[in-house]
């Protein structure tokens, strides 16, 4: 006699109502994020389901139970879903990141692995990040010398990063004029600020993203006019160039490959011709740019926080600075594998202090099971990032900032991906991050930098930084602002200017 075997139900989760489910959970408890990752804290369960309109929304905070959907199941969860602050950004679905699991995506992703993001163009790169990394230097000298040695850490950070990509894809520093102490202007302080916008309310819990017919005609929550005019922020000031540069192609008034969009614009297909449309080409260059700023500003910002409260973690890391470095030169990428512990700091601060509350999310192509419950088509999976990062289970003090607990030795090479998900910085599968290299170049040199270059203390009557997330996002609740002085021999820095 045969016998059925029951269907697996689905994971925990409050009781939907129907047709809205849980969106009047998701309306009343703002920032979602806090409410999600404490009713399931409370709840004492790594995996968690609420239903959005009529879609499962998956939170996770196991890192077994991650792998399970990223690798094991990793053809079913490597789409993403189709909402308007994705469709927005993506140019239509027509880059990277964004797109679902089609064809688009195939072609895009392999443009980004094997040409853009390649270890051969990441070296050919080089000497731009390094010029860059020099100007990082004489900007805060600048402002430390103007502000009574105070500094906006977080404000530098950005910055720089966002200095760091303009000048690999575009090959110059600011879309506008730089101010006099070196810093951005108000072109590129609008566009800066433009992309952490996007980073913000894209997949940012909209509510018709999960009832469709409200999209285009009730913004009920705002989130559709923010990132439409966060996009047309970033976009006013990299599409003319674009079209600029695709034009002196056109008429052969450019001829030589001097950066990133040169590469995009000259790549060829298997018959010989132009390999990319003006939309593919802006909208992936609008990915890159956004996927460069936010983790190595927010990882330094987070780093120097708790490193101004912990005084020794600062010993330790100059300690390894002038032994690998020393002090009659400025720290170079070619130093960066022997920067063990530099790197500890930053992979903890990815740990501990991620830049976003969730990964972002994937979507189940059909039904299926993992970790024994079933798991409808069309679910979004969301890996809780400070969910793994913090979880109790994994981590032994797992609030505290402790870098040497990602040193196995002193010779050992640290990695910041973490391909268990016991954090998520760069997650793995399809849909892993392709830009490894040169996030870690960007966050490991940004605070090496600073780290070497200068000395940091609390601002004058302020003898200890708080260290508190914002209230809806999980950047510092304020910028830090902490004072700088010199830590090199003054000529050090007078070279600079002379370059």
């Amino acid at each position: 006699m045969k016998t059925s075997r029951l269907p697996a139900g689905l994971p925990p989760g409050p009781k939907p109502w129907p047709i809205i489910g849980n969106l009047d959970l998701m309306l009343k408890n703002k920032p979602f994020y806090h409410w999600i990752n404490n009713t399931m804290s409370q709840m004492g369960v790594e995996i968690f389901c609420i239903r959005l309109g009529n879609i499962h929304v998956i939170p996770v905070t196991s890192p077994e139970i991650a792998c399970e959907f990223l690798k094991k199941n990793d053809a079913v969860f490597a789409s993403r879903p189709i909402v308007l602050s994705a469709e927005v950004v993506s140019g239509g679905f027509s880059a990277v990141t964004l797109t679902p699991l089609n064809d688009q995506w195939k072609k895009m992703r392999r443009v980004l692995a094997s040409s853009i993001l390649s270890p051969a163009t990441h070296q050919w790169m080089h000497d731009k990040r390094a010029e860059e990394a020099d100007q990082l230097i004489r900007y805060v000298y600048n402002v430390m010398k103007s502000n009574n040695g105070v500094v906006d850490i977080r404000f530098a950070s950005q910055h720089y990063c966002g200095n760091v990509i303009r000048k690999m894809i575009f090959n110059k520093r600011f879309f506008g004029k730089e101010v006099v102490n070196g810093g951005p202007g108000v072109e590129d302080v609008e566009h800066v600020a433009g992309l952490f916008s996007i980073l913000k309310y894209t997949y940012s819990f909209c509510i018709s993203d999960y009832i469709p017919f409200l999209r285009h005609r009730f913004d009920l929550d705002g989130h559709e006019k923010l990132v439409r005019q966060a996009n047309e922020s970033v976009r006013k000031y990299q599409d003319p160039d674009i079209y600029a540069r695709i034009k002196q192609w056109k008429e052969g008034t450019r001829i030589v490959n001097e950066d990133l969009l040169d590469m995009l614009i000259t790549l060829k297909d298997d018959e010989g011709n132009t390999l990319l449309t003006a939309e593919e080409i802006k909208s992936l260059v609008l990915e890159i740019t956004v996927a460069t700023v936010d983790n190595p500003s927010n990882a330094v910002e987070w780093a120097l926080d708790e490193m101004l409260n912990q005084p020794h973690i600062f010993v330790k890391a100059l300690q390894e600075l002038d032994e690998v470095v020393g002090k009659d030169r400025f720290v170079q990428e070619s130093d960066m594998s022997n920067l063990h512990y530099i790197r500890a700091c930053i992979k903890e601060s990815f740990r501990i202090h991620p830049f976003a509350p969730f990964n972002l999310p994937h979507v189940s192509t059909r039904d299926t099971t993992v970790a024994g419950y079933f798991i409808p088509k069309g679910s979004h999976v969301l890996l809780s990032r400070p969910g793994l990062g913090r979880n109790p289970r994994i981590w032994d003090d797992p609030l505290l900032f402790k870098p040497e607990r990602h040193l196995k030795d002193d010779k050992s090479q640290v990695i910041l991906n973490d391909p268990d998900l016991r954090i998520f910085s760069f997650s793995i599968g399809r849909r892993g991050c392709a830009g490894v290299n040169l996030g870690t170049t960007v966050s490991v040199m940004l605070l090496a930098r600073l780290l070497q270059a200068f000395t940091w203390s609390p601002p004058p009557n302020t003898p200890y930084i708080k260290c508190v997330e914002g209230a809806s996002e999980m950047l510092p609740s304020k910028p830090l602002l902490a004072f700088a002085t010199p830590r090199l021999d003054e000529k050090m820095y007078y070279s600079l200017f002379e370059n």
